[in-house]
């Protein structure tokens, strides 16, 4: 089993509007709502992949109680913290004529310290029975910025195996914090080394210094494909992964669909290059598709062929 958490779990509306213009009156041609946030995307894709899966997080006032009632009704099984203030509503903009896609993302809630021992005990309860434990997305108003890396100390003492996709500060130190897995995308992980990553040569480098860093295994999503850094047993493997060309419908979510599929691939002990394969063709597969963690398994697996694997060797 894999347990999921969102702190900041969001109510996701995607309105599709051709011809978006600013400051012009518009009328959707469709209209998607799904529970949002990193975490849940990556639950709701394994949830399509057939693995146990179990989403936690906090989640409150009204929209909370909406995006549990999604989660629900998608049988994704969920065992959620209810908090005082109100959970926050995304909308995104998808313009089919000219493939653009503009998110609008509100703050999110204030948790408190009583609030977040309750996550801390559910977790606790949660992880005995789990594989991997994936901690994913931004941190609400009044979390410390060591709140992952606390967390990952903690589950790592317990024999857990802890993913961290995140950003900013609380990225840097839950990494210091040896997590089994990091997974930021080529921004984050910019903002992490402090420099641009442009060619095999940048990405090398950065995978290297974020497993310095602490993290065990790195991959480092983009627009075209992955880079990873694997351990195997005794040996270290770098990879690179390209995707086939496709004109994608949306990218949100697409590095979440990524990762879940990466871990469903290693839970089935599949070889480091063969879940990268798959990781990468679910990624593509779901650019396909509106609405973050979506995607049609059976095109993953047709993707899959079509990606193009390099391992690299560090100069």
């Amino acid at each position: 089993m894999i347990v999921t958490v969102t702190l900041n779990a969001a109510f996701d509306r995607s309105l599709t509007v051709p011809v978006f213009q600013l400051g012009h009156r518009h009328r959707s041609s469709e209209v998607l709502t799904l529970a949002g946030g990193k975490g849940i995307n990556v639950a709701r894709a394994l949830k399509l992949l057939d693995v146990p899966v179990v989403a936690t997080g906090l989640a409150g006032g009204l929209t909370g109680t909406r995006i549990v009632e999604e989660l629900t009704a998608e049988a994704i099984l969920n065992d959620f913290v209810r908090i005082a203030d109100e959970s926050r509503t995304s909308t995104a903009v998808l313009d089919p004529t000219s493939g653009t896609y503009t998110e609008i993302n509100e703050w999110g809630p204030k948790a408190t310290e009583a609030e977040l021992g309750v996550l801390l005990d559910k977790l606790h309860y949660l992880s005995r029975g789990a594989d991997v434990v994936v901690l994913a997305g931004s941190l609400p108003r009044g979390v410390s910025d060591d709140f992952y890396a606390d967390v990952i100390r903690d589950l790592t003492k317990r024999g857990v195996r802890v993913v961290l996709d995140s950003e900013g500060e609380p990225l840097r130190l839950g990494v210091e914090a040896e997590p089994w897995l990091v997974s930021p995308n080529q921004r984050e992980a910019e903002q992490l080394v402090g420099q641009e990553l442009e060619d095999d040569d940048d990405f090398l480098m950065a995978l290297g210094r974020i497993a310095d860093m602490g993290a065990r295994n790195v991959q480092i999503t983009h627009e075209t494909g992955c880079f990873a850094l694997v351990r195997e047993e005794r040996q270290t493997r770098r990879y690179r992964a390209l995707s086939p060309q496709l004109e994608p419908v949306s990218t949100l979510g697409a590095g979440d669909v990524l990762l879940a599929q990466w871990l469903a691939a290693v839970l089935e002990d599949k070889p480091a290059d063969e879940a990268l394969r798959l990781a990468v063709g679910a990624g593509a597969a779901s650019v396909l598709t509106v609405g973050a963690g979506r995607f049609d398994p059976r095109e993953a697996g047709r993707l899959a062929g079509l990606v193009e694997l390099h391992e690299l060797q560090p100069a």
